[in-house]
């Protein structure tokens, strides 16, 4: 099944594309890994989560579990007045409808479990629940605020497995232009931060467009 097919089919309703141009290293990463136990922090509509769902169940030996980690309720950017103003209630119904649609198309069963919540409330209580080196792969693209990024990104490091995978989306992202730049309104400084202080602990993928960072958890 194409990546086209898998992503955008007739019965989805997505009305944002933010992903399809990471699919060529994402589909390295999972026709290599074989993630069967994913979280994703930011999920939107679901269009990286019914890919997710399509593929791992495609390439993996069992069942998989998603854990999606969002308040629907937007970033700043979607709020009335922002840069893509959005009705959130309707990206929600989209996601819950999308997933619906992903899990009726994949090979093997696919657990999709919502967690409606701040990333802040929602990761502590995954890791409560005996989560700790639990994820293959984690997809961070919640807030794009750099103390919730660099937040999110700490205590996704405790859940994700030794030899798991931690993917940054929006790397460059701002809302700001060139040079007038406010740093804790981006990721960058943010995942800067983590990689530096647990670089011994996390290897970067070397060669991967630089849209989003791509890092292996190598030691607790």
């Amino acid at each position: 099944m194409t990546e086209q097919a898998q992503a955008s089919g007739p019965q989805y309703e997505f009305t944002r594309d933010w992903f399809s141009q990471n699919v060529p290293v994402w589909r390295q990463i999972i026709s290599k890994d074989k993630p069967t136990k994913v979280l994703e922090i930011g999920s939107f509509e679901g269009r990286s989560t019914c890919w997710i769902i399509e593929m791992c169940t495609e390439h993996s030996q069992s069942d998989i579990e998603v854990y999606c980690v969002d308040t629907w309720e937007g970033g700043i950017e979607h709020q009335k007045g922002g840069q893509i103003e959005t009705q959130m209630s309707e990206v929600e119904r989209r996601f819950d409808h999308n997933i619906s649609v992903a899990r009726s198309k994949s090979s093997k069963e696919a657990a999709v479990f919502k967690v409606k919540k701040y990333s802040n409330h929602g990761l502590p209580e995954i890791m409560a629940s005996g989560k700790h080196g639990y994820f293959d792969l984690i997809y961070i693209d919640g807030s794009h605020q750099a103390p919730d990024v660099l937040t999110d990104a700490v205590m996704s490091f405790q859940l994700l497995k030794v030899g798991g995978v931690m993917i940054f989306d929006d790397y460059l992202w701002t809302m700001d232009k060139p040079g007038f730049q406010d740093v804790l309104k981006m990721p960058k400084p943010a995942i800067d931060a983590f990689l530096n202080i647990f670089q011994r602990k996390m290897s970067i993928f070397f060669g991967a467009p630089i849209g989003q960072l791509y890092a292996r958890k190598i030691g607790n």
